[in-house]
């Protein structure tokens, strides 16, 4: 262990049960046991994948509602005209406009979490993948933030939906909530989201498809998962 570690870090480690993995139910109980940073620190579910992310055919992405919400307020930025801007704004859009928020972003302006665009917008928008792609904020039909019903997008946003993408070494990680929702809140939450990665498998991805799952809170230490639990359906 790093000697850099803080004693709180230390301290949970010590808690740890290293025999075995654990169960979704017993490390989320675990984790709440821990002696917890100054802040209400977000709980993160890390998945290592069997699949080869240089091959777009093995390619995972998507979306799923968390039904107990993030705890985060999410800023939503919606690439829109006319109605549909009217109808943004109304949803409770952050910001919302169409080539004078793009000339905004082509400056720099990235201070949202989310962002939508109706399809006609599309066009415009793609001039500023450069700067929204790397930061995981380019709209998507995959993930449901390309769409002429932006009201229906932002309430599903705000009201806990997240979006995850595969990264170049193979994992998806997503925060699930904070260490002040209940256990069961936590529980729920995790779940849909290990659910949906399960439901996203690749028909192409072959062998062991759930490597790893990890359960962490910020600045705590992660819990592996009974991964093999994951391969059909989701257990306590």
């Amino acid at each position: 262990m790093s000697k850099h570690r803080s004693k709180r870090y230390k301290s949970a480690v010590a808690l740890i049960d290293k025999s075995k993995p654990y169960s979704l139910s017993a490390a989320v109980e675990t984790i709440k046991t821990f002696p917890a940073p100054k802040f209400d620190a977000a709980v993160t579910v890390s998945i290592h994948l069997g699949v080869d992310p240089r091959k777009s055919d093995q390619m995972v992405r998507g979306s799923v509602a968390l039904p107990n919400g993030t705890g985060k307020n999410v800023r939503v930025a919606v690439f829109a005209q006319g109605d549909a801007a009217k109808a943004a704004t109304e949803a409770g859009a952050d910001f919302v406009g169409f080539e004078d928020l793009i000339a905004k972003v082509q400056g720099g302006f990235t201070d949202f979490d989310v962002a939508i665009a109706t399809p006609d917008a599309m066009t415009e928008v793609r001039k500023i993948a450069r700067v929204l792609g790397p930061r995981g904020l380019m709209p998507n039909p995959k993930t449901g933030t390309v769409t002429d019903d932006t009201a229906k997008a932002i309430k599903e946003v705000k009201a806990g939906r997240i979006d995850y993408k595969l990264d170049k070494n193979g994992n998806i990680a997503a925060s699930v909530g904070k260490l002040s929702f209940t256990s069961e809140a936590l529980h729920q939450n995790a779940s849909a989201f290990i659910e949906s990665v399960v439901r996203a498998k690749p028909a192409t991805a072959k062998g062991n498809y759930m490597r790893s799952v990890t359960v962490s809170a910020t600045m705590l230490p992660g819990l592996p998962l009974e991964s093999a639990a994951y391969t059909k359906v989701v257990s306590a």
